[in-house]
């Protein structure tokens, strides 16, 4: 018998037992389908290394051609802003100078028609005269009204603030008010603005009458005279219509 730790065991178990581990010792495992495992999950992660490599590179590609992407957005609306703002400041400037060209123009013109006003000279003598108790504005609107009532064309017409100056077609024509068939007639007339709202008209006929075959006759001064005095009268019945009161 044999004493072990755990007590009394019978020699020729004890033999095979030591026999049995040497046995189991010297018997080495196959280690080889371990390996092949092994370098076939080494070239798997290789594999998906060099994936992951390519996925970050053609990552970081992107991401360069989003920033120069955004970089050219950026640029562009920078530069729409600034065309947005010079087309803005250049429409604002092309607006005052409109407006100072159309106040130069203006200026021009006034003083142009007030220039002509004056230095057209109305010879009032022989011609009749009338002090109208209403403003210029108001007269130079009602003559050209009843000039035109009477079949009259006006050929020139210079108004400034203090004057006005009116000169007719000739023509030959039949107004009940004013003349007779086979006289032909052309009037001018002169408007000046008076204080206290008073406007002096003075018109002056250029009145003929017509014989058979265009012969034109003497007219005396008292029948152009009437011719004249006629035409005031039309103007003042239509200043004292009631709707120029």
């Amino acid at each position: 018998m044999k004493r072990t730790g755990h007590g009394l065991v019978p020699f020729g178990f004890a033999v095979l037992l030591t026999i049995t581990t040497l046995a189991l010792a010297g018997c080495k495992p196959d280690e080889s389908p371990l390996r092949a495992d092994n370098d076939q999950l080494k070239k798997q992660l290789a594999k998906q290394e060099s994936l992951v490599a390519s996925l970050q590179d053609g990552n970081k590609v992107m991401q360069q051609q989003i920033d120069l992407l955004n970089q050219e957005i950026r640029d562009a609306k920078k530069a729409t802003d600034s065309a947005k703002a010079e087309a803005k400041a250049a429409a604002e400037q092309l607006e005052t100078q409109l407006v100072q060209a159309r106040k130069l123009t203006a200026d021009i013109k006034r003083t142009a028609v007030e220039q002509a006003a004056q230095s057209i000279h109305i010879e009032t003598k022989g011609s009749q005269a009338e002090d109208i108790p209403r403003p210029l504005s108001t007269v130079v609107k009602t003559v050209e009204e009843a000039l035109s009532r009477n079949g009259y064309q006006i050929k020139v017409s210079v108004r400034t603030d203090q004057k006005a100056v009116f000169v007719t077609e000739r023509k030959v024509s039949n107004p009940v008010s004013l003349e007779v068939a086979g006289f032909r007639n052309q009037y001018v007339l002169s408007l000046q603005a008076q204080p206290s709202n008073m406007t002096r008209l003075s018109v002056k006929a250029d009145f003929e009458k017509l014989a058979q075959g265009g012969r034109i006759l003497t007219v005396s001064p008292e029948e152009t005279a009437e011719i004249e005095r006629r035409l005031i009268g039309e103007i003042i019945k239509a200043l004292a219509a009631p709707s120029k009161t």
